[in-house]
C-alpha cells in the first residue's frame, strides 16, 4: 500500500491571477457581444425605416396615380386608405417627425397647393453604412 504525502504548499484551487485572468477575458467577450448586440439592434431600426420609407412612397405613388395629384399631407393618405396609420419612425419612436418635400406647382392644376411628393425621416444621426438618415 503506497502512501502519497501531500505538500503544504500544493493545494487544489486557483491562484488569484488565475482568477483575474478568466474574468478579465469574460468581460472582454462581453465588451465584444454588447457591441454586437447594439449593432444588430440598430441595424433593424434601419430596416424597419427602410420599409416604412418604401411603403409611404409607395402610398404617395398610388395616390398621385388615382388622383392626378400629389396629397396635402401624410393624414390626407390615411384618411383616404391608402395607408391604415402614420408609421412609427423607428430611430425618433414618433409618428410625427417625418419631414415631408412638397412638389412643383402644376400649372395646369390650380386646385390647392402642389402636396408632397416624398417623404424622409426627421432622425438625426449617421446610419451604419455612413449615410444620414435624413439623406434615405
Amino acid at each position: 500500500m503506497v502512501i502519497t504525502m501531500r505538500r503544504a504548499g500544493n493545494r487544489a484551487g486557483f491562484t488569484l491571477i488565475e482568477l483575474m485572468i478568466v474574468i478579465v477575458l469574460v468581460m472582454i467577450l462581453a465588451g465584444i457581444a454588447m457591441v454586437q448586440y447594439r449593432n444588430s439592434v440598430l441595424h433593424g431600426k434601419e430596416v424597419v425605416l427602410q420599409t416604412n420609407l418604401l411603403r409611404m412612397r409607395d402610398a404617395i405613388d398610388q395616390y398621385y396615380a388615382d388622383k392626378g395629384r400629389y396629397p396635402a399631407s401624410i393624414d390626407a393618405l390615411v384618411s383616404e386608405r391608402y395607408l391604415r396609420d402614420v408609421p412609427l419612425d423607428p430611430l425618433t419612436g414618433r409618428s410625427d417627425t417625418w419631414v415631408t418635400e412638397a412638389a412643383d406647382p402644376d400649372p395646369s392644376n390650380q386646385s390647392g397647393g402642389p402636396g408632397i411628393y416624398n417623404i424622409r425621416s426627421g432622425a438625426d444621426g449617421t446610419a451604419i453604412n455612413g449615410t444620414r438618415y435624413s439623406t434615405w
